[in-house]
C-alpha cells in the first residue's frame, strides 16, 4: 500500500467515525429538544465539511486534519450541525488554532441561525459610507432608523460605521448602530490576523455588526438551550474578551499559569505596622557580654553548603 493509499483510508476511517459520533449526538440532542431546520441534511453538511477541511491548514501549512486534535474536530462540526450551518452555502469556515479546531460563521451563517429563533422574521446589516445621510431615533430605549440616504460613489469613500436591523414578527424593527471605531475596538479582538478584515471591509463590518445585534435575541430567546449555547460558543471562540465557555477558561487559564514567572514585578512595600503608644519604660543597665573565642579556620579544600 501506498502512503496516498495509506492516507486516504486512514481519512475514510476518521471521517466515518467522526460522522457517526456526530449524528449520534444529535440524535441524541433532538431528544432533548433540538430541532433542526427543515429540509437540513446533517449527513450532508458533514460530508461537505469534511470536503472543506481537506485544503484547511494550520499557520506552519499543516493540515488540519493532522495537527488537530480529534475531540476538537467532532466538536467544531457538532456545533455546526447544531446551528444548522452548511460549509457548502458559504455559512461557516474552519480555524486552526494550535491543535484545536473552531468553526466560525460568515455574515450569511449568522442570519441564518438568527432567523431561527423565535419571533425573528429577518435580520439585515448596511455600511455606512463618508457622504452617507443617515437619521435615526430613539424610542424607548431603542435606536430605529428613519433615512438612510447613499450614493454609489460614496462606497469608494471610507467605511465611518454600520448598523443592523432585526425585523420581528410582531413588526418591530430595531436597529444596532456601531461607529468605525467602535468596529475597530471588536476587531482588534479578533483572534484572527486583520488581513481578512482589511481585505473585505465591508462585509466583515456587517458581520460584526450584526453580531452584535444578534445577541440580544440570542440570550433573550425562549429557544432551545442547546443551540443558544452552540451559537454563543461560536461567537466567543472568535474574541479574546468573550471566552464565555468552560473551555476558553481553562485556555486563559493555562496560559496564565505558562506566562507566570516570564516577568519580575517589584514588590510593593507593605505598610508599616500601626505603632500602640507605649508607656515610659525605666531603662536598664546593659550587661556586657565577654567575646567569644575565634574560631578556627577550616581545613582546606572543604567546602561547607548551606542547605
Amino acid at each position: 500500500m501506498t502512503q496516498v493509499q495509506k492516507a486516504t483510508k486512514e481519512l475514510a476511517i476518521l471521517q466515518k467515525d467522526i460522522t457517526d459520533e456526530v449524528i449520534g449526538k444529535i440524535t441524541e440532542l433532538k431528544g432533548e429538544g433540538l430541532v433542526l431546520p427543515p429540509n437540513y441534511s446533517a449527513e450532508n453538511a458533514l460530508k461537505s465539511a469534511f470536503f472543506v477541511l481537506q485544503g484547511v491548514e494550520d499557520k506552519n501549512h499543516q493540515p488540519a486534519l493532522q495537527v488537530c486534535s480529534r475531540p476538537s474536530i467532532a466538536n467544531a462540526l457538532l456545533n455546526m450541525v447544531i446551528q444548522g450551518l452548511s460549509p457548502a452555502k458559504t455559512q461557516c469556515y474552519f480555524i486552526v488554532y494550535g491543535t484545536e479546531l473552531q468553526m466560525s460563521r460568515s455574515y450569511f451563517g449568522t442570519q441564518a441561525v438568527i432567523k431561527r429563533l423565535t419571533n425573528v422574521k429577518d435580520i439585515y446589516a448596511n455600511v455606512i459610507y463618508e457622504g452617507d445621510e443617515l437619521d435615526y431615533e430613539n424610542r424607548g430605549g431603542k435606536d430605529y432608523l428613519l433615512k438612510h440616504k447613499t450614493k454609489l460613489a460614496n462606497r469608494d469613500n471610507p467605511i465611518i460605521g454600520a448598523y443592523a436591523i432585526v425585523e420581528k414578527e410582531d413588526g418591530d424593527k430595531p436597529m444596532t448602530i456601531m461607529t468605525k471605531k467602535e468596529i475597530d475596538a471588536s476587531w482588534s479582538q479578533s483572534k484572527t490576523s486583520q488581513s481578512v478584515h482589511k481585505k473585505f471591509p465591508q462585509e466583515m463590518a456587517k458581520r460584526t455588526v450584526i453580531n452584535r445585534a444578534a445577541k440580544a435575541y440570542i440570550n433573550t430567546s425562549d429557544d432551545s438551550d442547546i443551540l443558544v449555547q452552540s451559537i454563543n460558543e461560536t461567537t466567543a471562540n472568535e474574541y479574546e474578551d468573550e471566552r464565555i465557555d468552560r473551555r476558553g477558561a481553562m485556555d486563559v487559564e493555562a496560559e496564565i499559569r505558562e506566562n507566570a514567572n516570564q516577568e519580575d514585578f517589584p514588590e510593593e512595600p507593605l505598610p508599616a505596622p500601626k505603632q500602640e503608644p507605649r508607656s515610659p519604660r525605666r531603662e536598664q543597665p546593659v550587661r556586657q557580654t565577654p567575646p567569644k573565642p575565634e574560631r578556627e579556620p577550616e581545613p582546606a579544600g572543604e567546602e561547607l553548603w548551606q542547605l
